[in-house]
């Protein structure tokens, strides 16, 4: 999808993104292998084959931070099928709903081949510069709540440049409610262990660890555990399916309640 995306170009929004998939440039080669296309000037069009030559050298060298900086946060999504190594799929724990009155207690990185958790007073520390090998950042309501608390947590901490939301993501595709909600809707994730554990189930959990109950938190880091492993197969279908509704557009194929404007229209953003 990403080598098929035009939205990072300077001017180009949704609209005139579909038009270009109308008129046939189904990917960058496409664009810039036409001489002339209709409707759009050739200074801006040697404009945007520069911007697609530094799109294609800065996907060469695995520069996510490129595209991230100019799609819209919304469109994060399509980063992952070029960037799926380096995604880290991330949750965390908390002992409240507000950053500025509970502490992390747990957090889970799920990537690159590999799970790791982090458990404060012991190895939360190093979650910053474990963060740092990965570019993407996949997380559900990470925007308004991961984030933010990891963001108190370490206050010198730089978030990947890319963030994909999948209470967002999800949401376009009219999927609402929370993680576990969606889970059973769409029938993906595994929870074998921790069924039935929920939120509060993990502040109780943490403070029966604080009191002495080991066993309390294998079962905390299990079931943060459950939570980010089972970000990554729902992002898998969401990026699919997302993909499958763009691609009339992209083939040329008729869509009757799509109407773009021309592309001499005013720049989108």
């Amino acid at each position: 999808m990403l080598r098929s995306t035009f939205q990072h170009l300077h001017g180009v929004g949704p609209w005139t993104e579909a038009e270009f998939w109308r008129a046939g440039l189904s990917s960058w080669e496409e664009f810039e292998r036409r001489r002339t296309i209709d409707g759009v000037s050739a200074e801006r069009k040697s404009r945007w084959d520069r911007e697609l030559a530094l799109g294609a050298e800065a996907l060469a060298r695995r520069s996510a931070g490129f595209f991230a900086e100019r799609l819209p946060p919304a469109e994060h999504w399509r980063l992952y099928p070029e960037f799926r190594r380096e995604t880290a799929f991330l949750d965390i724990e908390t002992t409240s709903l507000s950053p500025y009155e509970g502490i992390v207690t747990v957090v889970a990185v799920h990537g690159g081949g590999a799970t790791r958790s982090f458990i404060a007073g012991d190895t939360l520390e190093e979650l910053p510069a474990y963060l740092r090998r990965f570019p993407v950042l996949a997380t559900f309501n990470g925007i308004f709540f991961d984030v933010p608390f990891l963001r108190v947590a370490f206050p010198h901490w730089v978030p990947p440049p890319a963030h994909i939301d999948l209470r967002f993501v999800l949401r376009r595709l009219g999927y609402t409610g929370g993680l576990k909600r969606i889970e059973q809707q769409l029938q993906i994730g595994d929870r074998v262990g921790v069924e039935g554990i929920h939120g509060l189930d993990a502040v109780r959990l943490w403070q029966e660890f604080r009191r002495g109950k080991s066993a309390s938190l294998e079962l905390l880091v299990d079931y943060n555990r459950a939570d980010t492993v089972n970000l990554e197969p729902l992002l898998e279908f969401a990026v699919t399916e997302l993909t499958r509704r763009l691609q009339p557009l992209v083939r040329r194929e008729p869509l009757e309640t799509f109407a773009a404007p021309s592309l001499s229209a005013s720049p989108e953003r």
